[in-house]
């Protein structure tokens, strides 16, 4: 056979995006079918219920359950504020020794048991709202649960990243792919930006990238260590690790997507030059990531509207065959880009012992060499 399917990145300078826009619960959305909208617009609303606070009164009061009635100056569904007077005791003669029990949140009284002389007080709901993520037009609605909203635009995929979704301009910062980003390549001026990189950022420089309010980085490597120190101090979690499920939730000032892997890789060319030619325009970024079943993938979105088009060799999506850009995701090569030269029919057998389908492939670096299928992905380019 001379294709096989495998998974894989994408690098498009023109592909068709689609973002689903769900509520985690069910609520009300705010546009219809055909709507344009911008990335901050509110597509969805919701609310989750508060927090309830359970005071026992009997308790404090000391007094039966059944006599904390009498005792009550609230009743069920009574909006209350914090100390509020929920209950007091008479006292003696009507004047001493009177005990009361002030609210201690602000609140709806839900419930009141007269079991266990305890009253539940309902916390405000906390409001959720979803936003469109990218700019384009709402292409489906799904009555209660969110939205699909469809653009047309450039597309980068990542390898790894952390932090959640954000938007701003991009602008690149090395003079090539195998450049790293230093502390001196981070500046004042790019608070509030989106900074593409090359080869690599350290610790140093992710520190100063906070500082000068950068919103998002996106780089070809990181050193492990350097992200996990960075991750440490900057959440006051000294062993911090990663979650091995999913990213994205980390609560930090940026966004880093990571293209290529972990050390120091330079970026690929073709997808620094799309992110270069896309300097100055508007991106949505997100950093969740997820590599078990369900697979996330971090990404960089430009709507076309604000892309500037760039001619990229295109490859039939997720096919393998001669000439096919790939990248090897196993040790020995891990992380290095190639290109296909060579899909043998026949099964060979590895290193483990195992009988396995191989391709031939050049790598980047000049070297040809002969890897498992399963050990590279497509980077998808259109």
């Amino acid at each position: 056979m001379g294709t096989a399917y495998t998974p894989g990145l994408r690098v498009s300078a023109r592909t068709t995006i689609e973002k689903s826009r769900r509520l985690p619960l069910k609520g009300d959305v705010l546009v219809k079918e055909g709507d344009r909208v911008s990335a901050k617009t509110v597509v969805a609303r919701t609310e989750i219920p508060g927090i309830m606070q359970t005071v026992k009164l009997a308790e404090k009061l000391g007094v039966e359950p059944a006599d904390v009635q009498a005792l009550l100056k609230v009743k069920a569904g009574d909006r209350v504020s914090k100390n509020d007077i929920l209950a007091e005791t008479k006292g003696l003669f009507g004047r001493f020794f009177r005990s009361e029990i002030r609210c201690p949140v602000t609140g709806t009284i839900e419930l009141i048991s007269q079991t266990t002389g305890h009253i539940g007080i309902r916390q405000a709901p906390n409001p959720i709202e979803k936003d469109a993520y990218v700019e384009g037009v709402v292409s489906k609605v799904m009555p209660g649960e969110g939205v699909v909203v469809s653009c047309e635009g450039a597309l980068v995929q990542g390898i790894f990243g952390v932090g959640g979704e954000r938007q701003a301009e991009l602008v690149t910062i090395t003079n090539s792919p195998s450049d790293a980003i230093t502390e001196a390549n981070i500046k004042p001026e790019h608070s509030g930006k989106i900074v593409v990189g090359g080869s690599n950022i350290s610790a140093a420089a992710l520190r100063k990238a906070q500082e000068c309010g950068v919103v998002g980085i996106v780089v070809g490597g990181i050193v492990d260590r350097d992200l996990m120190d960075y991750l440490a101090e900057a959440l006051d979690s000294p062993g911090y690790d990663i979650g091995v499920a999913i990213t994205g939730h980390e609560p930090i000032p940026f966004t880093l997507i990571v293209t290529e892997g972990f050390g120091t890789i330079s970026m690929a060319e073709r997808t620094f030059q799309l992110l270069k030619s896309l300097q100055g325009q508007i991106a949505s970024i997100n950093g969740a990531t997820q590599i078990r079943a369900g697979v996330i993938r971090p990404e960089v979105i430009v709507p076309l509207k604000n892309a500037v088009a760039l001619q990229i060799s295109s490859v039939e999506s997720g096919l393998l065959d001669k000439g096919t850009p790939i990248r090897v995701i196993r040790e020995p090569y891990f992380g290095i880009l190639g290109t296909v030269t060579g899909l043998p029919s026949e099964l060979t057998q590895v290193e483990s012992e195992t009988w396995v389908r191989v391709l031939n492939a050049k790598l980047a670096d000049g070297r040809d060499v002969t890897v498992p299928r399963a050990n590279v992905e497509i980077i998808e380019t259109n």
